[in-house]
């Protein structure tokens, strides 16, 4: 049986909350609640006192969103032209910015650079030789290489230099006339345990010494990445004893000149964001009902496939009497199938289905298969 996080029913206010929205916006739609997204602001804050937050907007780049971050002084990690230019049109400086895609053609560069963006990774020689020409207007951070056997999405295979690489390439920085001026790090999206953090934390700030002793010019930032857990699994994570060890590692260790970063992405967005499908059809096949929805794999469920997240569910029939059933999307592609073996009451044509967490790497990910418009974005 799918081992799926359920609920069946809703209070009455909840249910006639979606239904209201349905009525009013349509179907599917992704709802980001503005609150819920500031209270994962405060909680990080409130996690990692003194890192200063760059939102990963590739985790969920819509305007709404950014506007809503911007105002409450969230500064943002950009890895393209295209994010550079949608906080353009909100007119947000790209001083509130870095640049963190390790490997980027010249225009990219200019772009970030004509958007205000002055603050690049790297994570090879090669890619430092790109901004020689910028040299006199930009910073530079080094990306170091640290896996995590817990994280779901692996970020340091494709991306960072080993750690035993790092005080070279400082060195060869040097000798062509450019100071990196921190390191960088990302463990992995969605990594469950703290240890790849603290681990990454006390190896750079080594090498931070090291560099510093060897080379006599102090590095000043650390960018501690992103990877921050969130409950896809509805059993309640802990986060102060998440965080904890992250804090004393930081307190302990960090000298007092080393300003701190980090990238969140998904821990700020997935919980701010409800999905709301609706049954288009029905069909028995086999020993399985199926119901078909407006959103799917190719939609708003993308994640499934590209980011490993499995999304709770919800249905607002209450009915004790279920069986299992399949719950596909709406495109022509057998693959789009959301749930199978799911334990469901019987639904009918205009039944809404429920998604929670639904924030990151859904709407990013969803493509235009079929010509599908896709779920409607709204803040409420």
């Amino acid at each position: 049986m799918n081992e799926r996080p359920l609920q069946y029913g809703a209070s009455a206010s909840e249910r006639q909350h979606y239904i209201e929205l349905v009525k009013q916006h349509g179907s599917p739609l992704l709802v980001v609640y503005r609150q819920r997204l500031l209270q994962q602001v405060s909680l990080l804050r409130a996690q990692l006192p003194g890192v200063s937050l760059y939102y990963a907007i590739k985790a969920f780049p819509h305007t709404g969103i950014l506007k809503i971050l911007a105002d409450a002084d969230v500064n943002f990690d950009v890895a393209s032209a295209g994010e550079i230019e949608m906080l353009q049109q909100l007119n947000i400086s790209g001083r509130r910015t870095i640049h963190t895609h390790p490997i980027k053609k010249d225009s990219e560069i200019r772009a970030a650079l004509r958007g205000g963006s002055t603050t690049f990774v790297i994570d090879n020689i090669e890619e430092l030789r790109k901004l020689l020409p910028y040299r006199q207007r930009v910073g530079v951070l080094l990306r170091v290489s640290f896996r995590s056997e817990s994280a779901k999405v692996d970020l340091s295979r494709k991306f960072g230099c080993a750690p035993a690489q790092v005080l070279d390439i400082l060195q060869q920085a040097s000798a062509i006339g450019v100071h990196i001026r921190g390191l960088s790090f990302h463990v992995g999206s969605q990594s469950l345990t703290p240890d790849a953090h603290v681990s990454a934390i006390t190896h750079c700030i080594e090498l931070i010494d090291k560099a510093e002793q060897q080379y006599g010019r102090p590095m000043n930032v650390l960018d501690i990445g992103g990877g921050f857990p969130v409950d896809y699994a509805a059993t309640g994570i802990d986060y102060d004893a998440y965080f904890e060890p992250i804090r004393e590692t930081l307190a302990s260790s960090l000298p007092d000149h080393i300003e701190v970063i980090a990238e969140p992405g998904r821990f700020l967005v997935a919980p701010a964001v409800t999905g709301i499908a609706t049954v288009a059809g029905t069909a028995r096949r086999g020993d399985y009902p199926w119901y078909y929805l407006d959103d799917g794999v190719y939609g708003s469920y993308s994640g499934q496939l590209f980011d490993h997240a499995i999304y709770p569910l919800q249905v607002l029939n209450t009915s004790p009497e279920r069986q299992a059933s399949i719950l596909a999307g709406p495109t022509c592609d057998s693959i789009d199938v959301i749930a199978e073996d799911i334990l469901l009451p019987e639904l009918k044509e205009g039944d809404l289905v429920i998604g929670h967490m639904m924030g990151a790497y859904t709407y990013a990910t969803a493509t235009r298969f079929n010509s599908l418009s896709g779920a409607q974005i709204i803040i409420v």
